[in-house]
């Protein structure tokens, strides 16, 4: 049986720490308790917090309410969605782990639909929520299921409690997390990879702040996908030599086909990656070169079909790599054109971090 690493002593996690936010909010709200100071608090700001649930009721439907609220609910069952699976991207930066995003929109949509039985509204994960359970120590989905079971107990005992904390407190605690979430290495890194990724990072973080999330992310997906079509454009390569009258048939490659037998041994391991890598494919590929079962001596990445790769996927390799890396295992990128190779040097996948080879096959030669 597989235990949880969570749950396992024995397994390699960071020593305990002391839930730092819950200490601060906890002081800050006896000294105003105690002071008498003249902030604003929960309670005087939302007034008094209910200790119980509200009785399950199924609100009242019909075609009439359907009609007008149909395009609103669409809109933000989409920007939920983009939302909640933001937080979980942030959140695989921060653990090194994977999520499952169809299973994470599923259990976000029972749990709304359970929401309105109580009288609740939609929610979405959230980046700083996220972002909070992780820096306090999480490591597993048991940290959410602990953090629920602690909501309902303050609800249940401590609800006249939580009208003591000041909202400031709850602002500086939510500064700090904002803080350590910023990933400033990978901020500088994308403003110095070229203009075009420093121009969607720009724009995206800049309308987040000023305007709002959902302008910043319509606004970063709509030119995210001019500068792809702009790129993919640029990456169209036109070869010359061959006469018109040397006829070829229509499946002729002259290329070695690839053969999983000989690419693959004990020792080496040879992955091909085929069309455009952008940020929009970088999960599927992630998902399939983690599926590495017992550390190679060797991995090869082959980037012969690979005509553009975008500061995103590039990024996300760097910390596939660094993985492989304390493991044991070497990583070499082979047939990577010179466009595909300045991305991954300006990510940071360049000796002796990493090592390029002209073909697979060259690779493949001189490790036998």
């Amino acid at each position: 049986m597989r235990s949880c690493p969570w749950l396992d002593r024995d397994a390699a996690a960071p020593a305990a720490n002391l839930p730092a936010f819950l200490i601060a909010v906890s002081v800050a709200a006896a000294i105003c308790a105690v002071f008498h100071l003249e902030v604003a608090t929960v309670h005087s700001r939302f007034g008094t917090i209910p200790n119980s649930l509200p009785a399950p009721n199924l609100p009242p439907f019909s075609l009439e309410k359907i009609q007008p609220g149909l395009p609103d609910a669409i809109a933000i069952a989409l920007l939920g969605a983009i939302e909640s699976l933001l937080s979980a991207v942030v959140a695989d930066g921060m653990t090194g782990r994977r999520h499952r995003s169809n299973c994470e929109l599923s259990a976000q949509g029972f749990g709304n639909i359970v929401s309105v039985l109580f009288g609740g509204i939609r929610v979405t994960g959230t980046v700083a929520r996220t972002a909070t359970n992780v820096r306090a120590g999480a490591r597993g989905p048991v940290s959410g299921i602990f953090h629920c079971g602690y909501l309902l107990i303050f609800l249940m005992i401590g609800a006249p409690l939580v009208g003591y904390i000041p909202l400031a407190a709850l602002g500086a605690v939510l500064a700090v997390v904002a803080w350590n979430m910023a990933e400033k290495e990978e901020f500088w890194s994308l403003l110095r990879s070229s203009r075009g990724d420093a121009v969607v990072l720009l724009s995206t973080f800049l309308l987040t702040i000023f305007v709002d999330l959902v302008t910043g992310i319509a606004v970063g997906l709509v030119l995210g996908a001019l500068l792809f079509l702009h790129r993919m454009a640029e990456a169209v390569e036109v070869d010359g030599g061959q006469s018109a009258l040397d006829d070829m048939a229509d499946n002729a490659d002259p290329r070695p086909r690839y053969d999983a037998e000989q690419a693959t041994n004990r020792d080496v391991m040879v992955y091909r990656i085929s069309g455009a890598f952008f940020f929009g494919a970088t999960a599927r590929v992630l998902t399939v070169l983690e599926r590495v079962g017992a550390a190679p001596r060797l991995l090869v990445l082959d980037f012969e079909d690979v005509p553009l790769i975008d500061i995103t996927a590039a990024r996300s390799l760097v910390a596939f790599v660094n993985k492989l890396k304390r493991s044991g295992t070497g990583v070499i990128f082979a047939a990577a054109r010179p466009s595909v190779r300045r991305t991954l040097n300006r990510a940071g996948l360049k000796p002796p971090l990493v090592r390029y080879s002209a073909t697979a096959e060259e690779v493949a030669a001189k490790s036998t």
